[in-house]
């Protein structure tokens, strides 16, 4: 790892913000496997940033406070940003593009297996990031594509938008009115096993996500609609990590408007009046579990 580097030094950048589950509704399960689920999803003003730029070789660095739990290997098997680097490649190849060595820098600013997205944001945003460096003119469906083979997730992350996603996560619904959110992000910077939660999951066909027969409009309308949706996984995730019982109860603490865990956790979030409120209880939570990760920040508008 090459701690003396940063993103920002790079010829290109591009921002990889966390994945907020508002909510998540499991709603059946596949013949594969695969859960079937409703989600409704927005994304943080914070979360990792990646630089990219041509080189004689590929190289991969990290940076940022969780870049010691990764391994900067080029080799390694597990690397999303590897693997969207590759596989993007090989379309670019076929479709008569070059694809010229590159190197990819990741600041790793969010924490691992945490609920958000993380290694999704990543992923999704070498595509976007490579797509721009290396000027490459591919069909949405062939990007779409790449991006599902990298993971359910990374089709969200990709567009970084305010979102309906179902299915696997494969069907996605933008919604340009969506309102931004204060909020703090929490994480007792215990990992959680995704499959392990599914596995406790005690029901898998639970009710759908279900708006009003109107659609929301604006921040109060939305936050009402928030408070009556769910993530099914919080009970399972609970009870397998119980950090995140005391996290969420910390957050509570700070009077939110709605606290509730994203994905499979363990990072949960409340939702403030305004980002003054959410700094000062970003502020007191830090204070108290000064070893826990504590961030504050606004969510995405859905507006172009």
């Amino acid at each position: 790892m090459n701690g003396i580097l940063a993103a920002g030094d790079f010829d290109l950048t591009e921002e990889a913000p966390a994945k907020i589950n508002l909510a998540l509704h499991v709603t059946g399960r596949r013949a594969d496997g695969y859960h079937l689920l409703d989600m409704l999803v927005s994304f943080a003003r914070h979360g990792d940033r990646l630089g990219f730029r041509q080189g004689e070789c590929d190289e991969f660095s990290l940076s940022g406070r969780f870049a010691p739990l990764l391994s900067a290997d080029a080799e390694a098997g597990d690397n999303l940003v590897l693997k969207a680097r590759d596989l993007l490649r090989q379309a670019a190849h076929a479709a008569g593009f070059a694809a010229p060595a590159v190197h990819i820098h990741l600041e790793k600013n969010l924490p691992i297996a945490s609920g958000i997205g993380g290694g999704s944001a990543d992923a999704a945003a070498t595509l976007r990031g490579l797509l721009r460096l290396w000027r490459l003119e591919l069909r949405d469906e062939t990007v779409g594509a790449i991006a599902l083979k990298l993971g359910a997730d990374v089709p969200m992350c990709l567009a970084s938008k305010p979102l309906v996603a179902r299915g696997i996560g494969e069907t996605i619904e933008l919604l340009p009115a969506f309102p931004s959110f204060p909020m703090v992000l929490g994480n007792p910077l215990v990992g959680v096993s995704t499959p392990e939660v599914f596995r406790t999951l005690s029901r898998k066909d639970n009710p759908p996500l279900l708006f009003p027969s109107q659609m929301p409009r604006g921040f109060g309308e939305w936050i009402d609609t928030i408070r009556n949706l769910r993530n099914d996984l919080e009970p399972p995730a609970r009870a397998i990590c119980g950090e995140i019982a005391a996290l969420s109860g910390l957050i509570e603490s700070q009077s939110p408007i709605v606290t509730r865990m994203s994905g499979s956790g363990a990072t949960c979030f409340g939702i403030f009046a305004d980002i003054q409120r959410a700094k000062e209880a970003a502020a007191s939570l830090h204070r108290q579990k000064p070893d826990w990760y504590f961030q504050v920040t606004e969510t995405i508008t859905g507006e172009v």
